[in-house]
């Protein structure tokens, strides 16, 4: 994943429309693209003998924040599989299954960018979300033209802002994740 590029910018465009439904929705976008969150997981080690450490540990705080009600995770297409530091990212929560489902119960949609407007993002949607299941997450799409997830096309010029169809179902996908975390919210009460 490359950081700032085309799934940073549907990302974006989902958290913009999760904010336009209410001003209680509080939002923080994160780019894995650039990350390390390999070094720990292949076990290297400091000249001292101590576990590195890697991208990762700064974020699992947030992960963990009781606060966290929902996310939206992205990924670009890659022979209609998720990228590597999509899958890294989500092996790496499985620290929050054990001994507790911390993600149990939070509201997760799922964007896919692809280089073709058929290009495997449905099939990258179903893999993330398949993962968040095994979390016990509650599983959101969009509303009409985002059913699934988000689908947005780059459509080789790193500008998916000109898929209005896409940044469309971002938003959609967006403000679905923050209605359902708000009517969750109410019901909860």
């Amino acid at each position: 994943m490359r950081p700032g590029k085309t799934t940073a910018v549907g990302v974006q465009a989902a958290l913009a429309g999760a904010k336009a439904v209410s001003p209680q929705i509080q939002i923080e976008f994160l780019d894995l693209g650039g990350l390390d969150l390999w070094s720990a997981a292949l076990g290297r080690r400091n000249h001292d003998g101590s576990p590195v450490k890697d991208d990762f540990e700064p974020i699992l705080p947030k992960l963990k924040d009781p606060q966290l009600a929902g996310l939206i995770i992205g990924s670009p297409a890659y022979y209609r599989t998720l990228s590597a530091q999509c899958k890294l990212f989500l092996e790496r929560c499985a620290v929050l299954r054990e001994p507790k489902l911390l993600l149990a119960d939070k509201v997760v949609g799922v964007l896919a960018v692809g280089g073709y407007r058929n290009g495997g993002q449905e099939m990258v949607i179903e893999q993330i979300q398949a993962v968040m299941l095994c979390h016990e997450a509650i599983i959101v799409g969009g509303k009409p033209r985002a059913h699934q997830g988000a689908t947005l096309w780059n459509a080789a010029d790193d500008d998916v802002t000109r898929d209005t169809l896409g940044m469309e179902s971002a938003a959609k996908l967006g403000a679905r994740v923050a209605d359902a975390v708000l009517k969750l919210a109410a019901a909860t009460r």
